[in-house]
C-alpha cells in the first residue's frame, strides 16, 4: 500500500474506533439514563478493540470516564493489563492503572509496576516497572531468569518502541548491568537507538575492547550504524556503516578511523564502499547504463591483522579499488573499467601484486539466429601496470579482438554446433624485452565442433518412478600452433579441470595465451529425474580428452606441455536422495599412473531444523590434502530429548544445548587450518553462546578469539557477537532466534 493509502486507512480506522458504540454488561446494573452507570459482579465494558472487566465498574457517560475496581482486566489491541484499580477515559484512552501487571502481544513480554499512566491510545508511561520475555510459570515463588527494572518505561505503540530510564538488568537474581536510557523494540519494526553493548575482555591484539553501536533508521531505504569502540591497548576507533537502496542503485559504505594508535604510533583507517547501479533510460534507443564500484583501502600494511574484528573485507591482503561503467543496447555493449589494487605486504610472507588496469576499455556486438547463425565481435584495450621489480616483466598496453561465428542445429534428440574463432592480440611495452623488441602481436584461429545426443527412459528404483537420461557428448577442437613464447602474461591462468572447462576451446582463462589444440573430448552423463516434478535426484558423469598432437604453448614457458594421448579421466557424481541427504563428488584420475590426481567429496546430512552435519574431503596430489567438517546439532539428542518442532527461527524449546563447530584439518601438514568450537544454550527467554575461533594466517601465526554472548530475547545482547562467524563458517547454520528481518538483526536491543 502506498504511504498516502496507509495514512488514509489509519484515519478511517481511528474514526471507526471513536464512533463505535459502548457495550456494558454485568450481574447488576443501576444508574441514570445518559448520565452514569454502575455495574457490579462480572462487570464488562466493550468499545472497539478495548475491553474492561472488573468486579465493579462505574461509567460516567458525559465525560466518557470508566472507573473499575476489584480484579480489573483491560485488553486493548492484544495487550493486557490487570490490577486493583483503573480510571480511564474510554475513547481517548487517557487515565491511570494502579499496581498493574501487564502482558504485551508484541514480543510476548510482561511485567508489573506501581502505576501506569495512559497518555493516549498509543502512549503509556509505566512507573517502577519491570520487563521480561521469560514465560511465567505456576507458583508464587517464580522469578524470571532475567528482568529489566526501571524507574519508568515509556511505550510508544505508533513507533512500536519502548524507552527505559533509571534502569538496570537483573540476571538470575544478580544485578549485572546498569542500563543508560535505552530503547527496545515492541515489534520487528526497525528503529533508531542504541544497539547492544559488545565487550571483548580477552583480545590479545587490542586489549579489552568495548563497542557501543548506535543504529540510525534514516528512512525506509537508508540506515546507518555508528560504532565507537574503545580498545585499551590502542585507543578509540570510530566505525560507520551506511546502507542505501534506491530504485536504480544500492550500496554499502564501511569506514573506520582511529586517531593515534598507541601500539603503531600512527593514525589508522579503513574504507570499503560497494555500489551497483543499472539505469534504464526513458529513451529505448539509448539502452541501459550502469555504474558499479568496489573500493577498499586501508591506512597501512598491518591493518589486516590488527583489526580482525572490523569489516571482514579489509582483513584480506589484496584490496581492490574497482570502478566500472557499462552500456548495453540491442546486442551491443561497452564498458570502461578501472582497477587498482592495494597489496598489503608482510616481511615473512611477501606476495606478488596483480596488475592494475588503468584503464580497460571493452566493446562487444553479437547477433543470434541470423539465418541460423550466431556471431559476435569483441575488442578490448587495457593498460596494465604493476611494480616491474616484483612481477619480473614490463608494463604494457594490450589490445585484443575476438570474432566468432557458429551454426547450431538443435533438436529434442540432440545437437551439433560447429564454431569458428579468430583471436588477435597486440602489445606495446614500456621497456625492452629480452630480444630488444618493444612490441609483440599474435593471431590465433580456432575451429570447434560440439555435439551431443539425448536418450530418455522411464525406470523404477526403490519403488519410485524416475525418468533416466543418457547423454553422450563429443567435442572436437583444433587450434594450430602459433609461437607465443615471447608474449607476457598479465591476466592468463590455467583453467580448472572440471566438467565445464573440459568442453571449452582454450585450456587457459584470460587473453594473453591461446593454447594450441588438436583434441577430442568424449563424455557421458546420466541423470535421474522425478517423473512428476522434474527434480534431479542423481547425476553421474565421465569425460576424457584424446590429444592427437603434443601441446606446445605454455603459460610460463616452464610448465610441461600436455602430451599426446589420453588425458586424466574426469569422474563425477551427485546424489540428492531426499531433503536430508546430499552428496557431491568429483575425481580426476590418471590411468597411466593408476593414481588419483585430484578429488573432492562432500556430503551433507540435514534431517531437520538445527540439525546439520557437513563434511568435505579435498585432495590435490603434491599440493594439499584437507578434511573439512562443520556441524550444528542439539546435544540433548544424546539422552533422548528430541525437542519440539517450533519451526525455523524459534529453536526447539527451552532447556536445550546445541553443539557448533567447524574443523578444517590439513592432512599433508598435520595441522589445523581453521577451528571453531562452540556451544549454544536456549533457556527460552535468553540464549547463551560461547565460541572459540582460531584462524591460521601464516605458517607461523594464527588469530585466536573467544566470543561469549548472552542474548536476552526481545530485548538486548551482551558480549561478543559470534553470529557472523557462525553463519560464514558452518554450512546451513540457523540462528535460534531469527525472524529473517535485516532490521531486526540490526536493531535487536
Amino acid at each position: 500500500m502506498a504511504a498516502g493509502g496507509a495514512w488514509a486507512q489509519s484515519a478511517v480506522d481511528a474514526m471507526a474506533e471513536r464512533n463505535a458504540p459502548t457495550y456494558l454488561q454485568g450481574d447488576r446494573i443501576s444508574g441514570h439514563t445518559e448520565l452514569d452507570t454502575v455495574i457490579e459482579g462480572n462487570a464488562q465494558l466493550r468499545k472497539g478493540d478495548t475491553t474492561i472487566e472488573a468486579d465493579r465498574l462505574e461509567y460516567y457517560q458525559p465525560s466518557d470516564v470508566a472507573r473499575a475496581s476489584g480484579n480489573v482486566r483491560v485488553s486493548r489491541a492484544g495487550n493486557e493489563y490487570s490490577g486493583p484499580l483503573l480510571e480511564i477515559k474510554v475513547e481517548t484512552f487517557e487515565g491511570f492503572f494502579q499496581q498493574p501487571e501487564y502482558h504485551f502481544k508484541q514480543g510476548d513480554a510482561h511485567g508489573d509496576a506501581s502505576r501506569a499512566d495512559f497518555l493516549d491510545e498509543s502512549h503509556t508511561v509505566i512507573h517502577d516497572a519491570t520487563y521480561t520475555t521469560c514465560r511465567r510459570l505456576p507458583g508464587p515463588s517464580w522469578m524470571p531468569d532475567w528482568i529489566l527494572r526501571a524507574g519508568t518505561i515509556s511505550l510508544d505503540n505508533d513507533e512500536e518502541v519502548g524507552v527505559a530510564n533509571d534502569a538496570y538488568l537483573d540476571f538470575k537474581g544478580v544485578p549485572i548491568v546498569p542500563v543508560p536510557p535505552i530503547s527496545f523494540p515492541l515489534s520487528e519494526k526497525r528503529k533508531s537507538g542504541l544497539l547492544p553493548l559488545t565487550i571483548d575482555p580477552l583480545n590479545s591484539l587490542n586489549g579489552m575492547t568495548v563497542a557501543q553501536p548506535y543504529y540510525w533508521n534514516i528512512a525506509p531505504n537508508r540506515d546507518a550504524t555508528i560504532t565507537p569502540t574503545m580498545m585499551t591497548a590502542r585507543g578509540v576507533d570510530l566505525g560507520l556503516e551506511f546502507r542505501y537502496l534506491e530504485p536504480s542503485y544500492n550500496g554499502v559504505l564501511h569506514a573506520d578511523y582511529m586517531a593515534a594508535d598507541q601500539l603503531r604510533q600512527a593514525d589508522r583507517w579503513g574504507l570499503s564502499w560497494t555500489q551497483s547501479n543499472v539505469l534504464k533510460t526513458d529513451v529505448p534507443e539509448i539502452g541501459n547504463i550502469g555504474l558499479a564500484f568496489n573500493i577498499n583501502r586501508v591506512s597501512d600494511d598491518n591493518y589486516w591483522q590488527d583489526f580482525t574484528g572490523t569489516n571482514p573485507v579489509l582483513t584480506e591482503r589484496l584490496l581492490p579499488g574497482d570502478v566500472q561503467a557499462t552500456w548495453s543496447h540491442d546486442g551491443a555493449s561497452a564498458s570502461v573499467h578501472v582497477l587498482k589494487w592495494q597489496t598489503l605486504q608482510a616481511v615473512d610472507s611477501p606476495i606478488i601484486p596483480p596488475y592494475d588496469r588503468l584503464p580497460q576499455l571493452t566493446a562487444r556486438y553479437e547477433q543470434n539466429h541470423v539465418n541460423g547463425f550466431d556471431w559476435s565481435v569483441e575488442g578490448d584495450f587495457t593498460q596494465f601496470e604493476a611494480d616491474a621489480s616484483l612481477t619480473g616483466q614490463p608494463n604494457a598496453q594490450r589490445g585484443y579482438a575476438l570474432a566468432q561465428i557458429s551454426r547450431p542445429w538443435l533438436a529434442p534428440q540432440g545437437f551439433i554446433t560447429p564454431k569458428l574463432q579468430l583471436h588477435t592480440a597486440s602489445y606495446q611495452f614500456d621497456a625492452l624485452l629480452a630480444d630488444g623488441s618493444q612490441s609483440a602481436d599474435s593471431t590465433v584461429p580456432t575451429f570447434s565442433l560440439d555435439s551431443g545426443l539425448m536418450f530418455e527412459r522411464n525406470t523404477t528404483l526403490w519403488g519410485r518412478n524416475f525418468l533416466q537420461t543418457l547423454e553422450p557428448r563429443a567435442f572436437y577442437v583444433y587450434t594450430p600452433y602459433r609461437n607465443q613464447s615471447m608474449l607476457p602474461n598479465y591476466d592468463t591462468g590455467q583453467a580448472d579441470f572440471n566438467f565445464a572447462s573440459i568442453y571449452t576451446e582454450n585450456a587457459y582463462v584470460g587473453n594473453d595465451k591461446i593454447s594450441d589444440n588438436n583434441l577430442l573430448t568424449l563424455g557421458l552423463s546420466s541423470r535421474f529425474l522425478d517423473s512428476d516434478t522434474g527434480a534431479q535426484y542423481a547425476r553421474f558423469g565421465i569425460a576424457q580428452r584424446i590429444r592427437f598432437e603434443q601441446q606446445k604453448v605454455t603459460i610460463d614457458n616452464v610448465t610441461p606441455p600436455a602430451q599426446t594421448g589420453i588425458s586424466d579421466l574426469l569422474l563425477g557424481a551427485a546424489l540428492n536422495l531426499n531433503e536430508r541427504w546430499a552428496l557431491d563428488s568429483t575425481a580426476q584420475y590418471n590411468p597411466l599412473t593408476d593414481q588419483s590426481v585430484r578429488s573432492t567429496v562432500s556430503a551433507r546430512y540435514n534431517p531437520s531444523d538445527y540439525r546439520v552435519i557437513s563434511a568435505a574431503y579435498r585432495f590435490q596430489r603434491d599440493v594439499s590434502e584437507q578434511l573439512d567438517v562443520s556441524w550444528q546439532w542439539p546435544i540433548n539428542d544424546l539422552w533422548g530429548d528430541r525437542g519440539q518442532d517450533l519451526g525455523s527461527g524459534n529453536g526447539q524449546g527451552p532447556g536445550r544445548y546445541y553443539a557448533l563447530g567447524r574443523m578444517n584439518y590439513s592432512m599433508d601438514q598435520s595441522a589445523m587450518v581453521d577451528t571453531i568450537l562452540g556451544v549454544e544454550y536456549d533457556a527460552g527467554c535468553w540464549l547463551g553462546r560461547v565460541v572459540f575461533a582460531r584462524t591460521q594466517t601464516s605458517p607461523s601465526t594464527a588469530i585466536q578469539r573467544v566470543m561469549f554472548q548472552i542474548e536476552f530475547v526481545g530485548f538486548s545482547r551482551l558480549g561478543i557477537d559470534p553470529l557472523a562467524t557462525l553463519k560464514q563458517s558452518i554450512s546451513r547454520y540457523q540462528n535460534l532466534r531469527d525472524t529473517g528481518s535485516t532490521g531486526t538483526d540490526r536493531n535487536s536491543n
